[in-house]
C-alpha cells in the first residue's frame, strides 16, 4: 500500500504566508492547498526554481497560469517545498482543449533558452525521453513495453523541427473550472520540437483517457506530426517499460495506441 503523503510542515507553510491554513490534499496529491497557496514537494531545487521563474513570466492568451509564491525571505524553495497561487479547477476529459493548450503554450515558450538542468537529468522520464529520440539506450522490460518499443522504433525517420522548451506532461495536469480559461499549474520541461507536448497529450488521451481515434487526425496539421507522434508513443512505451508500478493491464491502452500510430505512418 502506498503511504499517505505528508503535508508541508508548519515552518514551510509559514514561509509561504499560510501559517494558519489547514493543509488539504488536492486530488490525492502530492500538492496541498493551504489557504490561497498550493504547496508541492520540490526535491530538485534547480528545476523547481526554473519552473517558478518560468511560470512567473509566462503569458499565454486564454490560459490561467499558477504564479509562484516567494517565501518571506525571497526563496522559491523552502525545505524541499515550492508554492504557487492556488487556482480552482479539476482535470477533465476535454482532450482536444488540452491539446490546444499545448499548442498555445509552446508558441509562448519558443524563445526560452534551454534549461541547464536538463542535460544532467537522469530520472526515469528523462531516460525514457532520450530513448524515444535515439539518444540513449536502456534495459526496457520486454513484457511491459520494451518489445513493442523496438518494433515501433524501426519506423523512426529523421525529424528536422527545431527543439525548444516544451511541457511533456500536460495530460491530467490542465485544470478546468466551468467557462474559465484552462489553468496550468506546473511545468515538466523537455527540449524537443514544439509539437511534442501536444503529441504526448494525444498518446495519453488515447491510451488511458478514452479519447476517440479522430483526435489523431484533428491535429495532423501540426509540424512533422506522424514522426513526432511516433516519438511520443515511444516515450510512453519506454516510461511504461521502466516504471516499477507498470503492469500488463496498464500496457493495453498503449498497445492500441501504438498500432494506430504505426498504421498512420
Amino acid at each position: 500500500m502506498t503511504p499517505s503523503p505528508e503535508p508541508p510542515p508548519s515552518h514551510v507553510r509559514a514561509a509561504f504566508g499560510a501559517r494558519d491554513a489547514e493543509p488539504e490534499l488536492i486530488d490525492g496529491g502530492p500538492v496541498w492547498r493551504c489557504g490561497d497557496a498550493a504547496i508541492r514537494p520540490a526535491g530538485k531545487p534547480a528545476e523547481a526554481t526554473w519552473v517558478a521563474k518560468t511560470l512567473d513570466t509566462l503569458d499565454v492568451d486564454n490560459l490561467r497560469v499558477a504564479r509562484p509564491l516567494r517565501s518571506t525571505d525571497g526563496r522559491y524553495v523552502v525545505g524541499g517545498w515550492a508554492a504557487t497561487k492556488y487556482l480552482s479547477g479539476r482535470a477533465e476529459p476535454r482532450h482536444d482543449e488540452v491539446v490546444d493548450v499545448a499548442v498555445k503554450l509552446h508558441r509562448a515558450t519558443v524563445e526560452l533558452p534551454k534549461p541547464r538542468f536538463l542535460d544532467a537529468r537522469a530520472d526515469l522520464f528523462a531516460t525514457a525521453d532520450r530513448c524515444a529520440w535515439d539518444e540513449e539506450q536502456a534495459d526496457l522490460d520486454p513484457d511491459l513495453g520494451g518489445r513493442l518499443f523496438e518494433l515501433c522504433a524501426a519506423y523512426r525517420k529523421p525529424v528536422t523541427a527545431k527543439p525548444q522548451v516544451v511541457h511533456g506532461d500536460l495530460f491530467g495536469n490542465v485544470l478546468f473550472a466551468g467557462d474559465a480559461a484552462p489553468a496550468i499549474i506546473d511545468f515538466a520541461a523537455y527540449w524537443r520540437p514544439g509539437t511534442y507536448g501536444a503529441a504526448v497529450v494525444v498518446v495519453d488521451a488515447m491510451a488511458w483517457g478514452g479519447a476517440d481515434h479522430g483526435i489523431l487526425q484533428r491535429w495532423a496539421h501540426l509540424e512533422e506530426w506522424p514522426q513526432i507522434l511516433l516519438r511520443a508513443t515511444l516515450f510512453r512505451l519506454a516510461v511504461h517499460a521502466l516504471h516499477p508500478r507498470s503492469s500488463r493491464q496498464s500496457l493495453v491502452g498503449l498497445e492500441r495506441m501504438a498500432a494506430r500510430v504505426v498504421e498512420s505512418l
